[in-house]
């Protein structure tokens, strides 16, 4: 089964410049030197990073700019997007419980990275847009999703691994990422919360040996409840339900036969008739 977004030259080198400038944008403050303009405006920071945006809109452009994305693609992800962004606030309030990263990572693997990157981004904007959660950080989720999504696209053995063994690889890889995401968007606000102790706070411009073991404590101390959980969650309900849902997009992406070639017929002229 092929890939319904095909990653073009225009989509890879836009998802490698967003991802790049993501990874700046979120690890700058363990490599930033005491002398960098970013440790002086470290209150800003969050919002000049949202530039992370209207690059992850490039990356759809690009997207449509080389014909990936069609009609059919287009309306398989709105469902999918509604779908997450729903399960979304299920639980989110409730230590970290999440379920939308099941579906995330189960449709990342059917989709393929390219449609996985553009599924996890769309998700966390409309959920951020139904739950109002909109603020500096959203690109930086918007971005970790993706990053989710694509990662499970990538995973091996995805035209041949079925049964047991593929549920085994989804819930390993879908609790391992829930864990991931959030230690990484933990280096989205660290640096910005205040009052925190002094053994865990952010030292600005301090060394990388400084600071990467008060962010270690930071995490352990401040998310580590949530993102277990959320990890479990994640790996239960792959292992549990995880067939169905996976039967049910491959099921979705063979009717809508994204690899169809499209070909146009001329009309019929006046008083002709069709043999």
């Amino acid at each position: 089964m092929t890939r319904p977004v095909p990653l073009g030259p225009r989509s890879i080198t836009a998802l490698t410049l967003t991802s790049l400038v993501g990874l700046v944008a979120f690890g700058w403050p363990l490599l930033a030197a005491p002398s960098s303009a970013l440790v002086g405006h470290a209150a800003d920071a969050p919002w000049l990073f949202t530039l992370l945006l209207p690059l992850l809109l490039a990356v759809l452009v690009a997207q449509l700019g080389e014909g990936g994305l069609d009609p059919k693609t287009v309306a398989l992800l709105g469902v999918l997007a509604a779908a997450g962004a729903a399960l979304r606030p299920l639980g989110a309030g409730t230590a970290g419980l999440e379920p939308m990263f099941f579906l995330m990572v189960l449709a990342g693997r059917v989709l393929g990275p390219g449609t996985g990157f553009v599924l996890g981004a769309i998700t966390m904007l409309a959920s951020a847009l139904l739950t109002g959660g909109v603020g500096p950080w959203l690109p930086f989720q918007m971005l970790s999703m993706g990053w989710v999504c694509l990662g499970a696209g990538l995973l091996p053995g995805r035209a041949t691994l079925r049964g047991r063994r593929e549920l085994l690889l989804l819930a390993g890889y879908g609790a391992g990422a829930a864990v991931l995401y959030g230690t990484i968007m933990n280096l989205q606000g660290w640096p910005y919360i205040g009052g925190l102790s002094s053994s865990i706070a952010f030292v600005p411009g301090g060394p990388l040996t400084a600071n990467l073991p008060r962010f270690a404590v930071y995490c352990l101390t401040t998310s580590m409840g949530w993102d277990l959980p959320r990890a479990a969650l994640t790996a239960v309900l792959s292992l549990t339900v995880g067939t169905p849902v996976l039967r049910a997009l491959r099921r979705a992406t063979r009717r809508a036969a994204f690899d169809a070639p499209v070909a146009f017929h001329p009309a019929e002229q006046p008083g002709t008739r069709t043999p």
